[in-house]
């Protein structure tokens, strides 16, 4: 574990994943997507689903970060939170597993508490995703090996949050807080966000739709034309 931490000092992870109908939602694609991104200079990859993680383990040598997206009742986001989740992740030989850290209940227990759980049956190296600075902290006294700012602005504490910069005072406190490695995630979508993130003191940045989706890319670009459009005709 700590060889693979020490790895990824000071690099970028891709996140190399794909919903819906969209045309690169195949595990071949994924491959290529994180192929490219080796290419690249990428140090570590993270992924969703099982055939995505064990396709990319088995492809390629650098660390894999692999997932299982679902949801709670109410349609929030739900990362591995369930032991099944975990049994599957541990069959495709993966290196680190993700666990959405919030305080919500999953098997009958909030997340650090499922950390906790995880970490006593398994023999498996655990990234929190949290949001909050005393998610991370929780996290981090129940045994995660890591946490990650993935989950800022996306749960009801933290829509407050700018919508279109990273959680920067999120990564400076936990920084401070905790002995384990910060990993820097969320709204990553400029390489000087990426800069900065390390500058507060991250561990390693994860980025993914700004490298691997093209057809949100694609609507960055259209979403600012639009406005353009609409700014010049209220000028006229």
């Amino acid at each position: 574990m700590q060889e693979i931490f020490e790895s990824l000092k000071k690099q970028l992870i891709v996140s190399c994943q794909s919903e819906g109908d969209d045309p690169f939602n195949k595990p071949e694609y994924i491959l290529l997507f994180a192929q490219a991104a080796i290419m690249g200079g990428a140090k570590g990859l993270r992924t969703q689903g099982k055939a995505n993680t064990e396709i990319l383990v088995k492809n390629t040598q650098l660390p894999v970060i692999g997932l299982i997206k679902s949801e709670f009742p109410d349609g929030l986001v739900r990362i591995t939170g369930s032991y099944d989740d975990v049994d599957s992740m541990l069959e495709t030989g993966y290196q680190i597993i993700p666990i959405a850290d919030t305080f919500r209940r999953r098997e009958n227990l909030t997340g650090p508490e499922f950390i906790s759980e995880v970490k006593k049956r398994y023999n498996c190296t655990v990234m929190a995703d949290i949001a909050t600075t005393g998610e991370g902290i929780a996290c981090a006294d129940f045994g995660a090996d890591c946490v990650s700012t993935t989950l800022s602005g996306y749960t009801p504490e933290t829509m407050y949050n700018p919508k279109d910069e990273p959680d920067y005072k999120l990564i400076t406190r936990l920084s401070r807080a905790v002995q384990i490695p910060v990993i820097a995630e969320g709204k990553f979508n400029m390489p000087k966000f990426a800069r900065h993130a390390l500058e507060y003191g991250a561990h390693a940045v994860v980025v993914g739709t700004a490298i691997t989706r093209p057809r949100v890319i694609t609507s960055w670009f259209l979403d600012e034309m639009k406005n353009a459009i609409f700014e010049n005709s209220n000028e006229d």
